[in-house]
C-alpha cells in the first residue's frame, strides 16, 4: 500500500522539524561553552555544570505519564474521539501537576538540610546560591513536563512539526536569556533566575496557544477522573524501565570495564563508543517522526498503511546506520584520533564491533516505536531490563577472557535478545511476514524509483498546449 500525500508531507515536516531542534541544540552546545568561559572563571564555569547537572534527574517526576498520555490522546482523536481525549489530557494534566508540586517542596525541604556546596566541593560559588541555582534549574526541569503535554496536544491533531519547532523555539529563547545577564556581569544565581522565569513564561504562552489552536482543549477539573489514571498507571511507570535499561547497557558496560580491565580501557571503550552512536541520534529522528502516525494508522485500524509505514520507517533507520557507520568505519579512526588530540589510540577493530552493535540496534529500536507509540510497551520495559542486567554479566566474562573486542562483542548479544522479541511482535501487529517485511528492506517505494523519478521529470519539461 502506498503512503498517501497527507501521510507524507507529515513526514517530511517531522523530519525537518526534528532537524531544526538537533540544529537548535547543536549551536547552543557550541555557543554555550565559549561564551560563559569568556565572562565566567573556569572554576565558576565548572560548578555551574556541577550543578545544573542535577536537576536533569527530575525529568522522571512525571512517572511516564507524560509520553503515554500524547500517545493515547493521539489514538482517540484519529477514533475522533475527542472527549476521551480531553479526558486524557485533564487527568494527567493534574497529575503530573500534583507530582511537580510534591518534588518541589522535597527538593526545597532537602536545599534546606543539605549543605550542597560542601557536598559537591563547590567554592567559587557560595552555599546560598547553589541552593538557589538548583532550585531555579529544577522548577524549569518541571515546567518542561508540562510543556510536553502541551506540545503532545498539536501532535494529537497532525501538527507534531509546529509543537516540535515551537519546543525547539523556547528552549533557544530560554538559552538566549541567560547570555543577556552574563554579558552584563552577572553571576550563575541571575542566570539560573532568568532561565526559570524565561521558561515559565515560555510555559503560559505555549498554554495559550494550544487552547487557541486545539479547539477540544479545556482547562480544568472537569473531566479528569483517577479511574483515568488508574487505566494509565502501568504503561506509564513501564516507561520508566526504558531510560534505566539505557542507563545499564551504557554506564553499567563502563563500571564493569573499569573493574576488569582498569580506567584506560575505560577511556579507549567510551570515546569509541561516543563516536558509533552518532548514528543513533539520526535513527532517533526517524523513530520520532514516524511515531504520531503509528498511534493514528493503529487506532483505525489502517492494516495497510501501518505496515508499509512500518516497513519504509525500518527500511530509512538501516539505510541511513548503514550509511553512517560505512563513514564512520572509514574515518572514524581519523576523527577519533584529532577528537583526542592523539591521547586515545583509535582501534578499527573495536570501533567496528560497536557499529555494529549500533546496525542491530537501530532496526529493533525503530521497529518498536509501534509499541511505544500504541502504549503496549509493558513488556517490552521488562525485557529490556532483564536482557541489560543478564548481560552485565556477559560483558564481565567476556571482558575477562577477550578484553575490550569481548567487552564489545557482547553488547551484540542484548540487541539480538531484543530484536527477537520486537520484530515478531511488530510484524503481528502490523499484519505482516517476515518473509514479507524482509522483502521491502531491499524495495525501492515507487514513488522514488529513477524511473517513476524520470517519467515526472520529463512531464514538466512538455511544453503546455495553448488552445487554439
Amino acid at each position: 500500500m502506498s503512503v498517501d500525500k497527507g501521510t507524507r508531507s507529515r513526514l517530511l515536516l517531522g523530519f525537518l522539524a526534528q532537524s531544526f531542534s538537533k540544529f537548535c541544540y547543536t549551536i547552543i552546545q557550541l555557543i554555550q561553552v565559549p561564551f560563559l568561559l569568556h565572562f565566567w572563571s573556569e572554576s565558576t564555569y565548572g560548578e555551574w555544570l556541577a550543578l545544573s547537572a542535577l536537576p536533569s534527574y527530575l525529568m522522571f517526576s512525571n512517572l511516564g505519564f507524560g509520553s503515554v498520555a500524547m500517545h493515547e490522546m493521539t489514538m482517540s482523536i484519529a477514533r475522533d474521539e475527542e472527549e476521551a481525549a480531553l479526558r486524557v489530557f485533564q487527568s494527567c494534566w493534574w497529575l503530573i501537576v500534583i507530582c511537580l508540586t510534591v518534588t518541589v517542596i522535597v527538593v526545597a525541604l532537602i536545599l534546606n538540610v543539605l549543605p550542597i556546596a560542601s557536598l559537591l566541593n563547590i567554592h567559587a560559588i557560595s552555599e546560598h546560591d547553589a541552593r538557589f541555582i538548583i532550585f531555579c534549574l529544577g522548577l524549569a526541569v518541571l515546567l518542561g513536563q508540562l510543556e510536553a503535554l502541551l506540545q503532545a496536544a498539536y501532535r494529537s491533531i497532525g501538527r507534531n512539526a509546529f509543537g516540535m519547532v515551537l519546543g525547539a523555539v523556547f528552549t533557544t529563547l530560554g538559552f538566549t536569556a541567560i547570555l543577556v545577564p552574563v554579558s552584563l556581569g552577572y553571576g550563575p544565581r541571575t542566570a539560573a533566575m532568568t532561565f526559570a522565569a524565561t521558561n515559565i513564561s515560555g510555559t503560559v504562552i505555549l498554554g495559550i496557544m494550544v487552547r487557541r489552536d486545539v479547539h477540544w482543549i479545556r482547562f480544568g477539573w472537569r473531566y479528569a477522573s483517577f479511574s483515568e489514571i488508574k487505566r494509565l498507571a502501568m504503561p506509564a511507570l513501564a516507561f520508566l524501565g526504558l531510560p534505566m535499561s539505557m542507563a545499564l547497557n551504557i554506564q553499567g558496560t563502563i563500571l564493569v570495564i573499569s573493574h576488569v580491565l582498569g580506567p584506560l580501557a575505560v577511556v579507549v571503550f567510551a570515546t569509541a563508543r561516543t563516536v558509533s552512536r552518532v548514528t543513533l541520534q539520526l535513527v532517533q529522528m526517524i523513530n520520532i517522526t514516524f511515531e504520531p502516525e503509528f498511534s493514528k494508522t493503529f487506532a483505525q485500524k489502517n492494516w495497510g498503511l501501518i505496515r508499509t509505514l512500518h516497513q519504509r520507517a525500518c527500511q530509512s533507520a538501516l539505510i541511513l546506520s548503514g550509511i553512517t557507520v560505512a563513514i564512520m568505519i572509514a574515518g572514524g579512526p581519523f576523527l577519533l584520533n584529532h577528537w583526542t588530540q592523539g591521547k586515545v589510540p583509535p582501534s578499527r577493530p573495536l570501533l567496528s564491533i560497536l557499529l555494529l552493535v549500533v546496525i542491530v540496534y537501530s532496526l529493533w529500536q525503530t521497529s518498536s516505536s509501534i509499541l511505544l507509540a500504541t502504549n503496549q510497551h509493558k513488556r517490552l520495559s521488562a525485557i529490556s531490563l532483564a536482557a541489560n542486567l543478564v548481560n552485565i554479566v556477559i560483558t564481565w566474562g567476556a571482558a575477562k577472557v577477550y578484553g575490550l573486542y569481548g567487552a564489545a562483542a557482547s553488547l551484540v548479544i542484548v540487541e539480538l535478545i531484543m530484536t527477537a522479541y520486537v520484530l515478531p511482535n511488530t510484524l503481528r501487529m502490523t499484519h505482516d511476514t517476515l518473509p514479507e517485511f524482509l522483502r521491502s528492506m531491499i524495495d525501492i517505494p515507487a514513488s522514488i524509483h529513477p524511473r517513476a523519478l524520470l517519467r515526472r521529470l520529463s512531464r514538466s519539461r512538455e511544453p503546455e498546449s495553448t488552445p487554439l
